[in-house]
């Protein structure tokens, strides 16, 4: 076995559990983890496994079979996003990494079951990427708005997505401002309610959305920036929050390295310092009261990134319906025991939204 630097030791041990959960084969994570030895050759690996996943697409497209070029296409997707998404030591190979994870996964939307569609929404001056799907033989269905975290994107979202596309709701994932597409224009937004607050504008200008029955979910940091969002908008009729921080600086010292220097570059600071006061701005303290909506949070008591603190304070902030399923053996976004909150998310939704 090769002789392993600390930052690629942290990323071994910490997240298979958050790749395999969204779509990555464990053998490539092994494989991965047992080629290298380095951090700087995560992204590169990561991208080659990406490409034998796109071949594979390929060959299954021009065969004609669609559903398993979707798949492979996907697959190839999460495994570019996961090479780049805290490569932020090297800016020019993230990107070209993430360019590759967009276009497969834009192919896999084409011939997915069901199908994509990309879209665009303007917010600022910013053109904000999403990808929306909806139920097959459903018309009007309501809409579960993705918020994205400080390093996931749209791209690692169809596991996610199935859940509620198989009960009738539709899923808008996006990349919010610092995030994914948006990460390298614009710095992450503390005031996540402004963004989406765009999204729910967007979606009452289409005519086969339920416009009246939109709710959102967030993960990570979108398990913040999703009851930000819920405690200034009332068009939101229902929120999840998996495993987010109730404020960021309570935790920003202990965060893991790799997350600290994410958080740095996407929030465009140029110390860590400056980073620390950036982060106060992202405290629900003085709005998670405000939020009128079902709220579910997940929180996970062997968390290394957020600890289970913070979502009980969420918890207790809430003044409403509430539910919290504190899982005591889940690690962050308890990736590790997705079944013992993802389905059921899913179906509290869906009993809520679909009435």
């Amino acid at each position: 076995m090769k002789n392993k630097d600390e930052k690629l030791l942290t990323a071994v041990s910490h997240w298979s559990y958050r790749f395999v959960s969204n779509g990555v084969p464990l053998s490539d994570f092994n494989d991965v983890s047992a080629s290298i030895s380095k951090w700087d050759e995560w992204c590169n690996e990561w991208e080659m496994k990406g490409h034998i996943h796109g071949v594979l697409g390929d060959e299954a497209r021009i065969n004609g079979y669609n559903l398993s070029a979707a798949e492979h296409y996907n697959t190839a997707a999460v495994c570019c996003h996961f090479g780049k998404f805290l490569f932020v030591q090297d800016p020019e190979q993230m990107r070209k990494t993430h360019t590759f994870a967009v276009e497969y996964h834009k192919k896999s939307m084409e011939l997915a079951d069901p199908v994509g569609e990309r879209i665009e929404i303007s917010w600022k001056n910013l053109t904000m990427y999403g990808n929306l799907r909806k139920p097959k033989n459903i018309d009007n269905p309501p809409v579960v708005i993705m918020c994205m975290g400080l390093d996931s994107a749209k791209e690692e979202m169809e596991t996610n997505e199935r859940v509620f596309l198989d009960r009738g709701m539709a899923t808008l994932a996006f990349d919010g401002p610092g995030q994914g597409e948006a990460e390298y224009s614009v710095p992450i937004c503390p005031e996540y309610e402004e963004p989406v607050s765009a999204v729910i504008d967007f979606i009452e200008k289409r005519d086969d959305l339920s416009s009246d029955k939109v709710a959102i979910w967030g993960v990570s940091l979108g398990g913040y920036y999703a009851p930000r969002a819920a405690s200034y908008d009332d068009r939101l009729k229902a929120c999840i929050s998996l495993t987010g921080p109730f404020a960021w600086s309570n935790i920003f010292d202990r965060i893991p390295g790799l997350t600290k220097e994410a958080f740095i570059h996407r929030s465009k600071c140029n110390t860590e310092d400056e980073a620390r006061e950036f982060a106060s701005r992202m405290d629900l303290s003085g709005c998670a009261k405000n939020i009128k909506c079902p709220l579910y949070i997940v929180g996970g008591g062997l968390d290394r990134v957020v600890p289970p603190e913070e979502s009980k304070l969420l918890a207790e902030a809430v003044k409403g319906d509430v539910v919290y399923n504190y899982i005591e053996d889940g690690s962050h976004v308890a990736n590790n025991r997705i079944y013992k909150y993802r389905t059921q998310t899913a179906d509290w939704l869906s009993s809520i939204i679909l009435n």
